[in-house]
């Protein structure tokens, strides 16, 4: 279980190139997410256009960049969404995107049922309409459903369903489960963070500690659910989970904005973690060279947790959760499972935490208009 030592330490040191990383094509979505990482809405008129989107694609390419993760914002919103999609797949650069689903119809389906080194996420924050709409936004429910039954449809193989946990959802995971075997999907889970509009809705929705144990037992028994590296705080319980125990940011992941900004983890969209820009100096040089992606890739500190026996299987948690909520790199995750980052949030009495930057929510509701 987990990963072996000599790769963990292999990535903490940093590679020449991202094994994967999330590339955030546009801010513009048609909803409203309460828990939107990037605070997503409005569309930056400064995005990349589609000439400096296929020279960055070029650039993923030439690393042999494993894949990359698109997102947004909804990325099919974009006018030139499939023909970048068909570029990064005719370049061998896999594609995995993330969508709300609204805007996959049947014809959309097929056409991505027919293409190699492309993966689907359909973003789904509850197995009933009831708690996923609560979060998400009315009628995002049956969308997302309506998308999985054409994916299904065309043949397109096992997509994701992509669920972040709150403490709305831990009690459905075997309904969600259920509903990936129906699609013929896989389940991923995700951690929720205190990014981007998350900052304030975190406190309301973050599992219980009582939860987060709960989520943990459920995961090594299902230990071909996809977690990427969400979970790895939790495995300060006992057995390792499945996975890198290691925060990746500016190691093995990063994050390309619409604007061409690089951050050091898709969960980390603030000034004090951006790196530098495509446009100014291209990927690779940001990735090998930049200031911040060298000093992330120093040997860690362990900080407040040196003394914890189980700081080797949790490696001090999340950076991003620590930062947003107020905490230093040094201090303990705050979803610590011993309570160590409930009690440093404490001792500190925060009146004003860190909120991510730039915020394109849209200032009215947002409806889910007809395909």
């Amino acid at each position: 279980m987990g990963a072996d030592r000599s790769l963990r330490d292999r990535f903490e040191h940093g590679l020449a190139a991202p094994i994967c990383l999330t590339w955030e094509l546009t801010w513009a979505c048609n909803l409203a997410c309460v828990h939107c990482l990037s605070s997503s809405g409005r569309r930056d008129p400064d995005e990349l256009t589609t000439s400096e989107a296929r020279t960055l694609i070029d650039e993923f390419a030439a690393l042999k960049v494993f894949y990359v993760n698109v997102g947004g914002g909804e990325p099919t919103i974009r006018a030139d969404f499939f023909e970048l999609l068909e570029y990064a797949v005719d370049r061998k650069v896999g594609v995995k995107f993330s969508t709300n689903g609204t805007r996959i119809t049947r014809t959309r389906a097929q056409r991505l049922a027919s293409m190699d080194y492309v993966d689907v996420q359909v973003s789904l924050d509850g197995a009933t309409r009831v708690v996923n709409d609560a979060v998400r936004g009315a009628g995002s429910y049956d969308a997302a459903l309506l998308a999985m039954s054409e994916l299904s449809d065309a043949g397109f193989g096992r997509f994701k369903i992509s669920v972040v946990m709150t403490r709305e959802n831990v009690g459905q995971l075997d309904h969600l489960e259920a509903l990936a075997e129906r699609f013929g999907a896989q389940l991923r889970l995700t951690r929720l963070r205190p990014s981007g509009r998350g900052v304030d809705s975190y406190e309301s929705l973050r599992p219980t500690a009582a939860q987060n144990r709960a989520l943990y037992d459920w995961l090594l028994a299902h230990p071909d659910t996809l977690t990427g590296d969400s979970f790895f705080h939790l495995s300060a319980f006992g057995e390792a989970l499945e996975g890198l125990n290691l925060c990746g940011a500016g190691r093995v992941v990063c994050l390309v904005d619409p604007i061409g900004d690089v951050y050091a983890c898709p969960f980390v969209i603030h000034e004090e973690f951006r790196a530098g820009n495509v446009r100014s100096s291209g990927f690779r040089n940001v990735w090998q060279n930049s200031e911040l992606f060298r000093s992330l890739r120093e040997p860690g500190n362990a900080g407040a947790c040196a003394s914890c026996g189980s700081y080797d299987a949790c490696r001090g948690g999340c950076m991003a959760a620590k930062f947003f909520t107020g905490l230093e790199m040094s201090d303990p995750d705050p979803e610590c499972v011993f309570g160590h980052g409930e009690a440093a949030l404490a001792a500190k009495k925060l009146t004003l935490r860190p909120t991510s930057s730039p915020d394109h929510s849209r200032k009215v509701p947002v409806a889910i208009s007809a395909r």
